[in-house]
């Protein structure tokens, strides 16, 4: 009984602190789904890595919030609001997930599994003979608790999206993947710079304290 009286208190604390996130009430009065945007934003500030005229592959896009904070990135012109940018869309977006996804608009989205070979065709036809400017990827696994097992669900996902990368992105194109500090933290900095000529962890100030999740920022890949 302790157990549960203790679990409603902690989903309360964490609901409350929710609620009153400022992230959470910026997101709401600008349009994007998740705070999540802007978490890419401070990335991508930081960086500059999205520029008009790009095609950015969006890996684990679900709800939406990247593909939003992106395809605002791409209207310049129109871009006015927040998340909810229409207009002229200067490049291409790609959005892909397990889940689905509420439409955003100029935003092509393919549900599945990119490891599949239908669906990374899906992907390549959208993409045109192509190669991607920039690569975001937000996936995560589902997280066990047991630190060995977690920090290999991870790893494999770096590892797909880096060989997606090398497939299907520019030379001198960028990456930008969550990864969580722990158990194999240090294998995937290792990893990001045997394939990227320079490599940067950012920790953006939308991402909670408490959060170990922090970001891998790949530039140039090695050839």
């Amino acid at each position: 009984m302790k157990v549960k009286t203790q679990s409603r208190k902690v989903n309360k604390a964490w609901l409350n602190d929710h609620v009153n996130d400022t992230y959470v009430k910026l997101a709401k009065r600008e349009g994007y789904r998740a705070r999540a945007a802007y978490k890419l934003k401070e990335i991508d500030e930081a960086h500059k890595l999205i520029k008009p005229g790009h095609m950015v592959i969006d890996l684990g896009s679900t709800p939406g919030a990247w593909s939003q904070y992106i395809r605002r990135k791409l209207s310049p012109k129109t871009a006015t609001g927040g998340g909810a940018a229409v207009g002229e869309l200067n490049g291409r977006i790609i959005a892909l997930d397990l889940l689905a996804m509420e439409p955003v608009e100029g935003v092509v989205f393919i549900q599945g599994d990119f490891r599949e070979e239908e669906i990374l065709n899906q992907v390549t036809s959208e993409m045109k003979g192509d190669l991607a400017d920039v690569v975001v990827s937000d996936m995560a696994p589902n997280l066990s608790g047991i630190d060995s097992t977690d920090a290999a669900r991870v790893e494999n996902l770096i590892e797909l999206a880096i060989d997606f990368c090398k497939n299907h992105m520019k030379p001198e194109g960028a990456l930008v993947a969550k990864v969580f500090h722990g158990s194999g933290y240090s294998q995937l900095v290792v990893m990001f710079k045997a394939h990227f000529k320079v490599v940067k962890a950012i920790k953006p100030a939308s991402s909670r304290s408490e959060s170990s999740e922090t970001f891998l920022v790949g530039m140039g890949q090695k050839q």
